[in-house]
């Protein structure tokens, strides 16, 4: 049986939330900009972000499962990707909404 979803799902305001949840820690932000300049392994995000490599590692767990990046292992390496270039795109755009709104999101008490 093929599992097909229905428009209405990719839509649902609950699924579109998780999505951005999976851009809700600043280490996977900080992993998707150091993968938009070109694929790492895991050791070179380690080194890059000065963080235990179990930590670095469920970063990517998440990013992979929700469809950011992408792996592929070469020898003893796990090589880590930007799975679809508009999550440049995405990246780019809060970078601008940002810029307006910089101080009204840091001063947001409902989201820490």
């Amino acid at each position: 049986m093929v599992n097909v979803i229905s428009p209405t799902v990719v839509t649902a305001p609950e699924l579109t939330a998780k999505f951005f949840r999976g851009l809700g820690d600043p280490t996977r932000i900080k992993i998707l900009q150091h993968l938009l300049d070109g694929e790492k392994n895991v050791t070179q995000l380690v080194e890059l972000l000065g963080l235990p490599q179990g930590r670095v590692s469920s970063h990517l767990a998440c990013l992979r499962w929700c469809g950011y990046v992408h792996s592929y292992r070469e020898g003893k390496n796990v090589y880590y990707a930007v799975a679809d270039p508009r999550v440049r795109d995405l990246l780019r755009l809060s970078g601008l909404i940002l810029t307006e709104n910089a101080e009204r999101v840091l001063a947001c008490q409902v989201i820490k």
